[in-house]
């Protein structure tokens, strides 16, 4: 090896840049995508090596020498480093974080890339015989914990760290009384395939006969809610799996997840490696090792899995590809569904984009023949798609929210056998707390936004913030008596259960679910008819499956109509669909009821009269005109600081760097305020730009990210790029 050989290395700090270093002592077979420790300031770092035998331009005398090499071979391999560093330039983020971000935990501190040993803990027969209400005098916790091992079969990592902090330490002194012991977890037994292929439609066998099997095709597979694609993606990952091959399937939400890999393992035959935040750091690393190694023919994982390696990757599916959650709105900002194309076109396979609902810009590239347009327009067998009605809220009046046309419609599918959904995408008890006297309502200290109120705990909280403070009953002005205005799904709860009392309910949001396992739990409880009036916000509609569902109601759909973004209608049409689509998947037919203040509005009567399409194609003209993505690209400069003329003083010095690159084919919008302008405690305001070029875009700021990183305002205000951004907040 030549003495002087350089290395570049990526390494996780905000820098944006690489780093270039001398090899390590005594190190002859260095390979791109290994990792290095280096020293880093005065700290030591782990780093990944993106490149050998550069020309440095730092003096040879200055150049610090590596460590050691903590891998023998490749922990990256050459794809996964090219879309990695693809991503960075793409989206104009520091490489040693975006390559940190692809790793799991332990690899990103140095950890050998080893399978780690799970375990699982279980009552003994003496922890059974232990009289717990004595045990629970002396030592509550420990009770606590020897019950729940006593009550489940055995308990992993995860189950016992909800239960208590300091877990690990409570069962080593329940372990040596005998009462508890620990084994080695092996994983669950893959099941015996339960189910078969159902017969296919005519318009499902099409799909399937349109996709190839091999090289690379971009695919929208456009069907209503309960078309089957699902179906569709399991019968092309057999194939794959048949040549020996792996498949991707990205989902928007962790709350997926559980429904599909199950609905996977009745029909697969193979391992399935499992990824979302969800997961422990063990569980992680060796579903990353098992894609990588190749034990694993499927990967299912929410946006973060997008970075899985794969020795033998034949097919990626993005489900649900609408969904704003593919898009990561902090840190290294990325859009998953759209690394997945690059991705797929990079490994030269196929991509399926699944979604009854596609995004403006996926069904834009299928209306320009750049994806080949797939459709399922019906269910298959005996269901159909259920019969919407409007709500006239100028003609009936609410109780608690509700009217008496959506209480009759409940009331007769209960009552005939069916469960309910009903929809707020609002959770706490009311969004407003107001003073009848002098027009006050409770303010969030940190953010321009009201606290709600949320009564079962006693709280205002800030959904914004997550600012907590004790709920009040009197006015601080005027100590008149306060009135809870609005519903959220708390209140509403409260009043379907003096309806229907004979009902048991069951309400999905983020307040009844923060448990680890909770949502699970709820679904089983839905799938088994235990509960059978639904209620929730989106994270009870994306996706699921609930055949036994044979009516929905939309409390408020007017929350999107009048919106400041450009994306509201979409999003709004969106909701309403998928929510809508819960209805009538079983044997018998659904409804859909919707409360709406405005029944007239040309969006409501376009989507519902004539559908998602026709309503797809009037917005996408209005985009057009407005030259609004997909026919511009934008890319966002958000600025937040304690003090608001800091913030202006950066994003104005800024504007002044770009006007000054002199670009006539991008133009500038800004600075100004977010929409909400203070959160957290921080003031924030923003610039746009917009481009009718998407590579022109990236040229301009790459050159504009360089000069505004040098400005000396940039330095006292946290500030970052945002590359096709979702959220113009």
């Amino acid at each position: 090896m030549p003495a002087n050989q350089v290395l570049r290395v990526a390494i996780n700090t905000p820098l944006n840049q690489l780093f270039d270093y001398l090899p390590p002592p005594d190190c002859t077979n260095l390979q791109p995508g290994q990792r290095v420790r280096v020293p880093f300031g005065r700290r030591e770092q782990i780093g990944v090596i993106v490149e050998l035998d550069v020309k440095s331009e730092v003096p040879a005398e200055k150049l610090r020498m590596a460590i050691e090499l903590v891998d023998t071979g490749k922990l990256l391999d050459d794809e996964l480093l090219r879309l990695l560093e693809w991503s960075a330039n793409y989206y104009q983020h520091p490489p040693g974080e975006v390559i940190s971000a692809a790793l799991p935990a332990g690899l990103r501190k140095g950890a050998p890339p080893a399978r780690a040993k799970l375990y699982e803990w279980f009552a003994t027969t003496a922890g059974k015989s232990v009289d717990l209400d004595a045990l629970d005098r002396k030592a509550s916790v420990q009770a606590k914990l020897l019950t729940a091992l006593i009550q489940n079969e055995r308990m992993l990592e995860p189950a016992l760290r909800e239960l208590h902090a300091n877990w690990r330490k409570i069962l080593a002194t329940l372990e040596g009384k005998g009462w508890v012991e620990r084994r080695e977890h092996i994983g669950r037994p893959q099941p015996v395939l339960a189910d078969s292929a159902p017969e296919l439609t005519g318009a499902q066998r099409e799909a399937l006969d349109a996709i190839p099997a091999t090289g690379f095709t971009a695919c929208l597979l456009q069907g209503v809610t309960g078309s089957g694609k699902t179906e569709v993606y399991l019968q092309l990952i057999q194939a794959q799996i048949a040549r020996g091959r792996q498949s991707l399937v990205l989902v928007p939400e962790i709350g997926l997840t559980p429904q599909l890999v199950e609905r996977f393992r009745r029909r697969i035959d193979g391992e399935i490696a499992v990824m979302h935040s969800g997961l422990t750091d063990v569980q992680r690393l060796n579903a990353w090792l098992n894609a990588r190694d190749n034990r694993a023919r499927v990967i299912i994982g929410t946006r973060s899995a997008i970075f899985s390696p794969l020795a033998q990757p034949a097919l990626i599916v993005v489900d649900e590809e609408h969904d704003a959650s593919y898009k990561q709105q902090d840190g290294f900002r990325y859009s998953a569904r759209d690394l997945a194309v690059w991705r797929a076109r990079q490994l030269d396979i196929p991509i399926v984009l699944g979604s009854a609902t596609p995004a403006f810009e996926t069904l834009n590239n299928a209306l320009e023949e750049r994806y080949l347009h797939l459709h399922l327009p019906e269910r298959p067998g005996c269901a159909r798609q259920p019969d919407t009605h409007l709500i006239d809220l100028r003609q009936h009046s609410l109780t608690e929210g509700l009217s008496e046309p959506l209480t009759s419609a409940m009331r007769r599918h209960l009552d005939a056998g069916g469960q309910t959904l009903i929809y707020l995408n609002r959770r706490g008890f009311a969004p407003i707390l107001l003073c009848p006297a002098c027009g006050e309502t409770q303010e969030c200290h940190r953010c321009d936004a009201r606290m709600v109120l949320h009564q079962k705990r006693g709280l205002l909280i800030c959904h914004h913030c997550g600012s907590e403070r004790r709920a009040v009953d009197t006015c601080d002005e005027c100590q008149h008596d306060l009135v809870a205005v609005g519903q959220g799904t708390e209140r509403l709860e409260n009043h379907l259960q003096t309806l229907f009392p004979g009902y048991p309910l069951v309400r999905i949001d983020r307040d009844t679910t923060r448990k680890r396992g909770e949502l699970e739990r709820m679904l089983g409880e839905i799938r088994a008819k235990d509960a059978r009036i639904l209620l929730g916000t989106q994270m009870l509609t994306k996706g699921h499956d609930f055949p036994d569902v044979t009516m929905v109601g939309i409390v408020d759909s007017d929350q999107g109509l009048f919106g400041t973004d450009f994306r509201s209608s979409e999003r709004l049409a969106q909701s309403i669909l998928q929510v809508s689509g819960r209805a009538g998947r079983g044997d018998r037919p659904g409804e859909v009821w919707i409360q709406t203040w405005y029944p007239d509005h040309p969006l409501l009567s376009t989507l519902l009269e004539l559908g998602y399409d026709q309503f797809a194609a009037e917005a996408l003209a209005e985009r057009r005109t407005a030259a609004w993505p997909p026919y511009s690209y934008l890319a966002l400069l958000r600025a937040e600081n304690v003090a608001r003329e800091e913030v202006f003083a950066f994003l104005q010095k800024a504007r002044n760097q770009a006007e000054l690159l002199g670009n006539a084919e991008i133009n500038i919008l800004g600075p100004a305020s977010s929409p909400m302008e203070k959160r957290s405690g921080r003031y924030r305001a923003q610039i746009l730009i917009q481009a009718g070029n998407r590579a022109e875009l990236q040229r301009f700021v790459a050159g504009w990210r360089a000069a505004v990183s040098k400005l000396r305002e940039a330095r006292r205000s946290r500030w970052s790029l945002d590359i096709d951004p979702v959220e113009l907040f």
